[in-house]
């Protein structure tokens, strides 16, 4: 049986990933594999690359031929030139930060309400109609 490592495509019409798998070489693109060795994802920014490099040089050792595109992702990984994303910051230190950029400290809390601030702003308001209609009488 000649077996090959190559990709297996899986993902969306223009969102493609790829699954790196040891199958027969008589065997559909997307068919049954053998095993599964690893992932890649061109689409990301840098392309992933996840190859379990044991099970790669093992399969290797046993006459498996890697296809092209899988002989130069063998290359990057074992090479060391393999570039990796850094990974994304928590929610929540994101939070944290815009509430410190704009200058508000984090109570813990919700803010307060606006029914809560008119009616702390309503007796103001009686009083300064109050004050505005004495004065007016003052002057009548």
């Amino acid at each position: 049986m000649a077996v090959k490592i190559r990709l297996k495509r899986m993902g969306k019409i223009r969102a493609p990933f790829y699954r790196v798998v040891v199958m027969d070489s008589r065997t559909k693109r997307d068919g049954r594999a053998i095993e599964e060795i690893g992932k890649y994802h061109p689409t990301e920014e840098p392309s992933l690359i996840e190859i379990d490099m044991e099970r790669a040089h093992y399969w290797l050792a046993q006459g498996a031929q890697p296809t092209e595109a899988v002989a130069a992702l063998i290359k990057v990984v074992d090479g060391g030139t393999l570039k990796t994303k850094e990974p994304k910051p928590a929610k929540k230190d994101l939070y944290e930060a815009a509430i410190a950029a704009a200058g508000k400290a984090d109570d813990g809390g919700s803010a307060p309400r606006k029914k809560a601030e008119k009616k702390a702003d309503a007796p103001k308001a009686d009083e300064a109609k109050a004050d505005e209609s004495d004065a007016a009488k003052a002057e009548a």
